[in-house]
């Protein structure tokens, strides 16, 4: 597919769907969304969280589920990819050698050569009731993850991250334009609405679009959307399975900072802290 879009303009989707204890069933579901993405001209196609392999319980079926980033699904992604011509972003369970009882929560984003950022997560849901460190292995803080697609530059984080901005504007301090978050946000009291202003809050203090796929309900929130750097929701879903997809440019980013130049006024910079 030749690419109609100028080199500072991408075009990119957000996938909502409900993925369950089926990996293959999964990869279908995500693929069908993923061809209705690109056939409106996504170049860029980000799936929830938890993409591979989802259940209720943070149980020990998680461990058996868990892949390699060469296993079946990551496989499947590139494949995707090479059909869609376009770079995929999912997340997964991932087997961590030597650890039998604990996995890593995992976004990777492919293109139709392979696997070309990942990331960990490195905020684990210890909250409202949940225990994600009991079977999983925060990531290490290491480089962060970004990279580039249509010159613009794209970072990753995942769901619970939403809650500390740093994570964020760490990205944006490596160049990250359009920051990606995919999510498995839990309902409950309150809870779209935390992910409403979480989501604009993101995109509105660092000046950068935010793309935000959640599961689609019972489980998940649902309410995925696209946030441009002023903070409006440029496509958003509601409680269904779906696809929501927005054009971002580099040439809004810039408009929107030489309005709001709040990045070069701040006085404060981001240290890691193990």
């Amino acid at each position: 597919m030749t690419d109609p879009t100028p080199r500072g303009e991408l075009v990119v989707a957000v996938l909502q769907f409900a993925p369950g204890a089926d990996s293959s069933a999964n990869l279908d579901r995500l693929g069908a969304l993923a061809r209705e993405a690109a056939a409106d001209g996504a170049r860029l196609i980000v799936a929830p969280e938890y993409s591979s392999y989802f259940a209720p319980q943070l149980d020990e079926s998680w461990i058996s589920a868990a892949e390699d980033l060469d296993g079946a699904f990551v496989s499947g992604l590139i494949t995707l990819a090479a059909e869609t011509d376009a770079v995929i972003v999912a997340g997964m369970a991932e087997r961590i050698p030597g650890e039998s009882q604990r996995f890593s929560n995992t976004l990777v984003a492919v293109d139709a050569n392979g696997v070309r950022a990942e990331y960990r997560k490195l905020h684990l849901y210890d909250a409202f009731g949940s225990r994600e460190s009991d079977r999983i292995v925060p990531g290490a803080i290491v480089e962060p993850a970004v990279f580039e697609v249509d010159g613009i530059r794209v970072g990753l984080q995942t769901c619970y991250d939403l809650r500390f901005p740093e994570v964020t504007r760490r990205l944006v301090d490596a160049g990250a334009e359009l920051v990606l978050i995919p999510s498995e946000w839990v309902r409950g009291p309150l809870k779209e609405h935390h992910w409403r202003t979480l989501v604009t809050a993101r995109a509105l203090e660092n000046t950068i679009y935010v793309a935000a796929p959640d599961h689609a309900p019972p489980i998940g929130a649902g309410s995925s959307m696209i946030v441009d750097p002023m903070g409006v929701a440029l496509a958003s879903l509601g409680e269904q399975s779906g696809v929501a997809v927005a054009r971002v440019t580099q040439r809004r980013v810039a408009e929107v900072r030489e309005i709001n130049p709040a990045l070069a006024l701040r006085r404060f910079a981001v240290v890691p802290r193990d």
